[in-house]
């Protein structure tokens, strides 16, 4: 359905009563804005710290591979006025498992009204269209995610048939505490990073994650959106190198929106990997410690990083040991799609 000005309307069978509520799809870059204002209204209920700007946005979206906007997204209006919206994608993990992933925003003052269960049941039609064209040989799963602060989006998920898989802690470290240095292993050597050595320092991260959990294999458009983020720096990140391979690697940068906007001076020290044949060698806690007390130097309170809990190498206890404490909890919901 369309009007003049060739706005697509959706209709949602589970559109609650609400006088003025209409639901459309994406409209362009003139969406950006509405995005931002409906993330903003609800992101100090929600326990979210990213910072996002119009800019980030429409970035974001121009190179979005995971999802084709103009049937992948949808927006609930009232008397014209965006009050949520929601997006589709989807993605092969590195097992060939088939992820569609869902995620939406509603303005805190339309909340319990229903927009949130009717985004969501029209995400899983739109999905299923997608999944339609995929072999079945994988399995497939609907996928979401929240934190410890969304209990209305977790409830919701619940009431829906989503399960809890898998669990992360956003965790943090003030730069006051002390750093306990640790030695690099014989034969490695940290230096400074090279815009030459960029690809080869991708690589191996690639190489390091790829049988990590829901790990995503990274493309060449991955790799030059990477190229292109702002918070690209090699010059931030602590890399170790042996006879001319990386053997691990913590990539940190800082994001100076977020700190701008909160008045502080974080660093972030993620992400953080050592290939296989370095593992077990204290590789990772020696780069931890290095890039500690560079982001100390630089004059900054405190680092933050993500860590999977069910990461096997023990990811988790490093970070506890080299003073990291947990700040918020990530949940990764799924269903099948079966």
């Amino acid at each position: 359905m369309t009007t003049e000005n060739n706005t697509r309307y959706i209709v949602v069978p589970e559109a609650p009563s609400i006088p003025g509520l209409t639901f459309r799809h994406w409209r362009g870059r003139s969406d950006c804005p509405h995005m931002k204002a409906i993330y903003d209204a609800g992101k100090e209920m929600d326990g979210n710290e990213s910072t996002w700007t119009v800019e980030a946005i429409a970035r974001n979206l121009d190179n979005q591979t995971h999802s084709h906007l103009p049937t992948d997204m949808i927006f609930a209006e009232v008397d014209g006025q965006p009050v949520a919206f929601g997006r589709v994608g989807h993605y092969q993990e590195s097992d060939g498992t088939h992820i569609y992933f869902m995620r939406g925003f509603v303005k805190p003052e339309w909340r319990r009204k229903g927009l949130g269960t009717a985004i969501l049941k029209h995400s899983e039609r739109r999905i299923r269209e997608i999944a339609a064209a995929h072999p079945d040989e994988r399995p497939k799963f609907f996928q979401c995610e929240h934190n410890d602060k969304e209990v209305g989006i977790a409830a919701l998920f619940k009431a829906n048939g989503y399960q809890e898989v898998r669990w992360g802690y956003l965790m943090t470290r003030p730069l006051s505490d002390p750093i306990h240095s640790a030695p690099m292993p014989d034969g490695l050597q940290a230096r400074p990073s090279t815009r030459e050595q960029v690809r080869l320092i991708w690589d191996a991260l690639q190489e390091a994650f790829s049988e990590s959990w829901g790990n995503i294999p990274g493309t060449e458009q991955d790799f030059q959106n990477w190229l292109a983020e702002p918070t690209f720096d090699p010059s931030l990140w602590q890399v170790a190198w042996e006879d001319g391979e990386v053997a691990g690697m913590v990539l940190n940068f800082v994001n100076k929106d977020e700190n701008a906007e909160y008045g502080r001076q974080r660093g972030w020290t993620d992400p953080i990997c050592v290939r296989k044949p370095w593992r077990r060698r204290g590789l990772a806690r020696a780069l931890l410690a290095q890039s500690l007390l560079m982001f100390r130097e630089m004059g900054f309170d405190d680092t933050a990083l993500g860590v999977d809990t069910g990461n096997p190498n023990h990811a988790l206890d490093l970070y506890a040991s080299a003073g990291y404490k947990v700040f918020r909890k990530g949940t990764v919901c799924r269903k099948s799609l079966e």
